[in-house]
């Protein structure tokens, strides 16, 4: 062998090994992204699954959420129409328990008043008695007896007398003044506590104010007219407290 067939041999050897080098590499990186594009579907379709399943849960629970969302808002609904109907029953309670306490404190205020204007009425019911006693009284002593008792001791001078010097007639004009003084100071006294007599002669006969004692036939009066008082009425206020006693003209027909 020569030179030139060694040159030769040397440069195909040269030749021949930068050609499986990079077939070589090629088989190597080929094989290589085989690997890692096995692993990585494999990677892929895991975190798919996962995500998958993770999406089916989610839509599961949104769909329980959704179905759970009607009936919660049904709930709350029916419990906030509960509380109105409380509110509106116990706005209505509070509205009526405030109008009978304004009502009992009218008819206390009402009461007091009444019981404070009332309180003799007793009292002077059973004082009337004394009133018309001496009424009475005043009436059985006639005009006449009292003119002919101030004529008798008009003419006699003016003297110191005894009580056995006075004549009967001045007696009985004392007693008359006397006892006419006790009856009008007995009326001021009732007077002044609300009491107040009325004479119903010539009106209308009013069962709430007259007793009627008797009827009678009048031909100059209208019928059911008060022609005669045997007692006059007292009121207290504005309450009857002693109707008056009465005789009523009778219906003719």
């Amino acid at each position: 062998m020569n030179t030139a067939q060694a040159f030769q041999m040397f440069r195909s050897c040269r030749s021949t090994v930068p050609v499986r080098g990079p077939a070589r590499s090629a088989l190597s990186t080929a094989r290589r992204r085989a690997a890692t594009a096995g692993v990585r579907y494999y990677s892929d379709d895991k975190s798919s699954a996962s995500e998958t399943s993770e999406a089916k849960a989610e839509s599961k629970e949104g769909q329980g959420e959704a179905a759970s969302s009607p009936s919660a808002t049904s709930e709350c609904e029916e419990k906030l129409k509960k509380r109105e109907a409380e509110v509106v029953d116990l706005t209505s309670r509070l509205r009526y328990l405030q109008a009978d306490y304004l009502n009992l404190q009218r008819n206390a205020a009402r009461e007091k008043e009444q019981t404070k204007d009332f309180a003799i009425s007793r009292f002077a019911s059973d004082l009337l008695e004394t009133v018309d006693v001496l009424a009475l009284a005043l009436k059985s002593v006639p005009p006449s007896a009292l003119s002919q008792s101030s004529d008798a001791s008009s003419p006699q001078p003016p003297a110191p007398a005894t009580p056995a010097d006075k004549p009967a007639e001045a007696y009985l004009t004392e007693l008359h003044t006397g006892v006419e003084m006790t009856h009008r100071l007995l009326l001021q006294t009732l007077f002044k506590y609300g009491v107040k007599p009325f004479d119903p002669t010539g009106d209308n006969f009013d069962p709430n104010r007259h007793e009627a004692l008797y009827q009678a036939p009048i031909p100059d009066k209208e019928p059911g007219t008060v022609f005669d008082t045997q007692k006059i009425g007292y009121m207290i206020k504005d309450r009857v407290l002693r109707a008056a006693q009465v005789g009523v003209v009778q219906d003719r027909s």
